[in-house]
């Protein structure tokens, strides 16, 4: 739950931006568009899998850029 409490000299925008910076660092609107659709295990399971090989080639490549393949 992200909470901003208003100091007394901060004006509305201030206070605004600050909790909107909060929700995102907290993942709050991530997990709410999450939420929205239903999704089955296996596409979860799916779309973990993608995103570890993709992390794994960008490894890769910047390892062979840096050894100089």
């Amino acid at each position: 739950m992200a909470i901003v409490y208003v100091r007394d000299d901060e004006s509305f925008e201030n206070a605004l931006k600050r909790f909107k910076r909060k929700c995102e660092k907290v993942g709050i609107l991530s997990e709410i568009k999450k939420r929205q659709h239903f999704e089955k295990p296996s596409e979860i399971r799916k779309k973990k899998a993608l995103a570890a090989r993709k992390k794994m080639l960008k490894k890769l490549r910047i390892e062979r850029r840096l050894n100089g393949e």
